[in-house]
């Protein structure tokens, strides 16, 4: 099979979609491996790194796209559109419930789509989402920490005080791979941190892992009113694998915060848990709704190539190398995950949520796959 690796062109996306490691992986089985030129550089790879494992360098975007599979970090953009076509496999972050326009398009053109975030183990884990959970959760304290600060905007507000003085307040919504990891951080960092979640044994997890450090509350209306209406900062970590993210706060409730205090929403790139959230870029990152900061970047992990490109290629490669090796349909029948990461397919939708999402018919994979 030949694979193609074009440079991605999102806002400040410095991530790219294989390592040469990952190149090698697929050369060493005879595969072919094309690599726009530059397409590392944003995560301190250089073209000679790839050729050296085996990839050939190509000269253009096109050039890389006119593989059998492309293998990318983020969805394809409007410029990308021109690229698709029937039969080429996409493999990448799609998160296609916030995207009803890139479904559609996906579907016209005949390409089968396979998106990292709904490939999903039989215990219901997310192999390929969780590496980028894990770097976006600690991302998010990292960065709502900075935007406390005074002169970006916040009340100004250290979230592990000094003695004789109050620790700042950090609830997290969602106990999942992005929660805890923002847990981690925000305690390390000396916060007094809440979590909110609907799941017993989620909340007892937390409990074992951070003892006394934390504080665990199940996630119901209530809870959330009274937690975040006094949160110095707010994560919005809270996924439902392929489907939009349900709205947990409202504008009425960010109303209620105090001015200055943020909100990180992670879960900005499948539509956001907090109504008045907005995706926006590493350029222009933070916006303030009733006085109270809101940090929503889609791609959080791009900030930090050299630790994401890396953890997701470790991730992604093993799922590359079943579909080279054995064709598409028949690694998906062997492994149900790599099925369930199929999204759309010879114009078919094939993951329910995303057609239920916008409002499509939904096609089972594994009948259009057959």
């Amino acid at each position: 099979m030949i694979i193609g690796v074009p440079r991605e062109i999102k806002n400040r996306e410095y991530r790219v979609g294989m390592t040469p490691a990952g190149v090698r992986s697929l050369t060493s089985r005879g595969h072919s491996v094309l690599v726009e030129r530059g397409a590392g550089e944003g995560s301190g790879l250089q073209d000679a790194d790839y050729v050296a494992q085996g990839a050939t360098i190509v000269a253009t975007a096109a050039e890389a796209w006119a593989a059998d599979m492309v293998v990318k970090v983020k969805e394809p953009l409007v410029a990308e559109y021109g690229h698709l076509r029937e039969g080429l496999i996409l493999y990448t972050y799609l998160h296609l419930a916030a995207e009803p326009g890139l479904t559609r398009k996906l579907a016209a053109t005949g390409v089968t789509a396979v998106a990292y975030e709904t490939i999903a183990l039989a215990d219901g884990t997310l192999p390929l989402l969780r590496p980028m959970s894990e770097v976006a959760g600690r991302m998010a304290v990292q960065v709502g920490a900075t935007c406390l600060e005074k002169e970006r905007g916040g009340k100004g507000v250290l979230l592990g005080g000094v003695p004789g003085t109050r620790r700042g307040r950090v609830v997290v919504l969602g106990g999942g791979v992005v929660g805890r990891n923002a847990a981690t951080v925000a305690i390390g960092m000396g916060a007094q941190v809440t979590v909110l979640d609907v799941r017993a044994d989620t909340m007892a997890y937390l409990e074992d892992v951070f003892g006394g450090a934390i504080e665990t509350l199940y996630s119901n209306p209530t809870n959330i009113e009274e937690t975040v209406a006094r949160a110095d900062l707010v994560v919005g970590a809270v996924l439902v694998t392929g489907a939009a993210a349900p709205r947990l706060v409202t504008e009425a409730l960010v109303a209620r915060m105090e001015k200055g205090s943020v909100i990180v929403d992670v879960a900005v790139d499948q539509g956001g848990c907090i109504e008045t959230c907005r995706p926006t870029s590493h350029d222009q990152p933070t916006y303030e709704v009733r006085g109270v900061v809101h940090y929503c970047v889609p791609n959080m992990p791009g900030a930090v190539p050299r630790t994401s490109t890396w953890a997701l290629t470790n991730a992604t490669i093993p799922y590359a190398v079943k579909i080279a090796e054995r064709g598409l349909a028949a690694a998906a029948r062997e492994d149900p995950a790599l099925m369930l990461g199929v999204n759309v397919h010879a114009g078919h939708v094939t993951c329910k949520p995303v057609a239920k999402a916008h409002g499509l018919e939904h096609v089972p994979a594994g009948r259009v796959l057959a």
